[in-house]
């Protein structure tokens, strides 16, 4: 990782290329602040490997002697690392790279809760593979997960339910390369969040997703699955899930029951 030049006001920039932009209508270069500089160089160590999934990061110390930086501007960068679910702060331990294993990770993406009780308070759902295959991309999947027309993908049919009773339907493609070697009993067999396979046997770690939603009626395949009538409400989240170096690495389709569920989505 590269180190910069010693600056200890917060305030200051830092004057290096990787860090500058230039604006089309002053031909100027634009600074960021300094503490987003040292998030960006974190960040590349998460990208690199550096640091793997669960593992400690240095202190705040450690990495202010590192970058030549304020403790104050590293505690800064970090803080905005977390709120992103990126990295996890221990009370007494340290800061972790966060992990999809950790539940208060595990809900990140999904935004359905039960109309009574919290996110999490029905326990793990239970998952039903109904398929999983390899198959060719058509148009609109290649051009989600950026690959050409035809490649070879992955493609996953599960329903989740709680307490006995389905709530998600899920169409789920990924590109056959990274996850060669998944199978469905092996979906099946994990016990996990599925964002934590991907993490711990196939090294792909989606750190933020796109959504798109849209209200539905259920088809003849969605009543069928789901066990409601056709025509039910449903909701529709269209998902693009991304890695560290912003590659689309899964497409997922998920129809939601909305009798027992609602999409909670906190802001701030």
């Amino acid at each position: 990782m590269q180190s910069l030049p010693e600056i200890s006001d917060d305030h200051e920039l830092i004057p290096v290329a990787e860090v500058a932009s230039t604006t089309p209508a002053s031909n100027t270069p634009a600074f960021s602040p300094l503490y987003q500089q040292i998030k960006g160089l974190i960040l590349g160590s998460l990208r690199s490997g550096e640091w793997k999934p669960g593992e400690a990061i240095p202190s705040e110390i450690e990495l202010a002697a590192r970058f030549r930086v304020s403790q104050g501007t590293v505690r800064k960068a970090i803080d905005e690392l977390a709120a992103e679910n990126l990295l996890l702060r221990r009370q007494g331990k340290g800061t972790f790279v966060a992990t999809h294993a950790e539940q208060q990770v595990q809900f990140r993406f999904l935004k359905l809760v039960p109309n009574s009780g919290t996110r999490g308070s029905e326990g793990p759902a239970q998952r039903d593979i109904i398929d999983c295959r390899r198959t060719r991309a058509s148009t609109d999947v290649a051009k989600a997960l950026a690959l050409r027309g035809g490649d070879t993908v992955l493609q996953a049919r599960r329903v989740l339910s709680f307490g006995g009773v389905p709530v998600i339907l899920e169409d789920i493609w990924l590109p056959a390369t990274p996850f060669k070697g998944l199978t469905a009993e092996r979906l099946a067999s994990y016990k996990g969040a599925m964002y934590a396979l991907f993490e711990t046997e196939f090294n792909v770690r989606m750190v933020r997703a796109e959504e798109k939603i849209r209200a539905i009626s259920a088809s003849d395949t969605h009543a069928a699955l789901l066990k409601v009538t056709v025509g039910t409400p449903l909701l529709s989240v269209e998902r693009i899930a991304y890695t560290y170096q912003s590659e689309p690495m899964e497409l997922r389709r998920g129809y939601y029951r909305t009798d027992t569920h609602h999409y909670q989505n906190d802001m701030s």
